[in-house]
């Protein structure tokens, strides 16, 4: 059964990834842009930038490159950068690791933060409490990134020179970019826990295990918290793609070496081919997510199946 479902999911992978290469290759190739122009300089001749654009494959139709490009990316070959002249394959994995420490980081501030304040606000629902957890879930989801970082850094580094004001390479290089996406993210989880749990506490199976006498702390954290996770496994498994490919802001005000600044640095100048990896590599981390929130679905609540 596990593996049946594998395989379809396998195959629905592999849909949705053609997908997201055919609609961003034909996005990014239509902007208004000339990637040889950029590379050439202001001050070159038309015949240098026509013979960057030869040697790049760009003077070809644009099928016929989307038709190439897919041929080489069967292969793994994701293709070299213009600007650095290097394989896209060989930058992303330079990158990665910085990326996914950040993400990690991110996920388990965002979780620390938001479940037990979800948690505490359904059960002081309409009172005192429940108000100001809600009030601070709306501060942290409406808070720019890049304001609250700079809050951070100006506190923990400048000011109380606890924790370094950037840079990358020790754990607590991590704590304030970490801290940043997770205060951003855990409001959302705040909420969404809150909102669950609240259902899940009017279920008749919690009414009726309070009237039969159980202690309610019981009834509510061995068996109404459970089913009331299920959504927000569904949240972290979108989050591992998401904090992927949406840091950018946050690499750049902690200057973090990560894929979110190279994707950056490659939109500024039209790198495509970085661009296109990016891309890549965020839909493969977000699809990725979502099958192991699936796979761990079943571990939380035993009446799923696999199908």
């Amino acid at each position: 059964m596990i593996l049946r479902y594998l395989l379809s999911r396998l195959l629905q992978t592999l849909v949705v990834i053609l997908g997201v290469v055919t609609i961003s290759f034909f996005i990014t190739n239509l902007v208004p842009a000339d990637p040889a122009r950029l590379i050439a300089g202001r001050l070159a001749n038309a015949e240098t930038v026509e013979n960057i654009r030869s040697q790049l494959g760009l003077d070809k139709p644009l099928p016929e490159q989307y038709l190439r490009y897919v041929q080489r990316l069967i292969q793994g070959d994701l293709g070299r950068s213009y600007q650095q002249r290097t394989e896209v394959k060989t930058l992303l994995l330079s990158r990665l690791p910085a990326t996914l420490q950040l993400s990690l980081g991110a996920i388990m501030f965002e979780l620390l933060i938001g479940i037990p304040l979800g948690v505490l606000a359904a059960l002081n629902f309409g009172k005192v409490w429940d108000k100001i957890i809600m009030v601070l879930a709306f501060i942290g989801v409406s808070a720019p990134q890049f304001a609250l970082g700079l809050i951070l850094l100006y506190l923990f580094a400048y000011l109380w020179n606890l924790l370094p004001l950037g840079g990358y390479g020790s754990f607590k290089h991590l704590i304030l970019p970490a801290l940043t996406l997770g205060i951003s993210g855990a409001g959302w989880y705040a909420r969404m826990m809150r909102s669950s749990l609240l259902e899940v506490l009017q279920a008749d199976y919690v009414r009726t295990g309070v009237a039969k006498g159980l202690a309610r702390p019981k009834v509510i954290f061995k068996h109404a918290l459970r089913n009331a996770l299920l959504p927000v496994i569904a949240m972290i498994g979108l989050d591992i793609g998401l904090l992927m490919g949406g840091v950018v802001v946050v690499e750049s005000v902690f200057a973090w070496p990560g894929v979110g600044q190279l994707a950056w640095q490659a939109i500024q100048i039209v790198d495509i081919p970085i661009i296109m990896g990016t891309v890549l590599l965020t839909a493969g981390f977000i699809v990725l997510g979502n099958l192991l929130a699936d796979l761990v679905y079943p571990l939380v609540d035993p009446r799923l199946r696999y199908s």
